[in-house]
């Protein structure tokens, strides 16, 4: 099941052509896997506080497939690819009026305070199906 978030472009997103900054499309999507995380009930602050585990980007490949625009309604559209024991992949897509611009895979990791690799928690990973 997809997790849809609304982006608004604003006049700072935009280069002197007009058109979203290509950084930009990853500050979208950022915004949009956080708020899918907490839509799940979890607290990252207390997973970080308890266990010590953090959630962070191991590997993203994005395509741009056409401009965003100053003002427009976006859509980033958020689903689940795949859940292992220590990666989760996600297909993020930001979309206008249902159709693609921006495109990534991302695959998420959780580390331990001191950077090492942590398995996901079984709770975490139950909730990502």
């Amino acid at each position: 099941m997809a997790h849809e978030f609304p982006v608004r472009v604003y006049y700072e997103d935009t280069d002197m052509a007009g058109i979203v900054y290509h950084a930009n499309y990853l500050k979208y999507i950022e915004r949009a896997r956080s708020d899918w995380v907490r839509a799940r009930g979890i607290d990252q602050n207390a997973l970080r506080e308890a266990e010590g585990i953090v959630f962070v980007v191991r590997r993203l490949e994005a395509d741009y497939l056409a401009p965003a625009r100053f003002d427009e309604e976006l859509v980033v559209r958020t689903e689940v690819k795949s859940v292992s024991g220590v990666r989760l992949g996600l297909t993020q897509e930001v979309q206008r009026d249902g159709k693609p611009l921006f495109r990534a895979e991302v695959t998420l990791v959780a580390i331990t305070s001191d950077g090492h690799p942590a398995r996901l928690p079984g709770a975490i990973r139950r909730q990502m199906h």
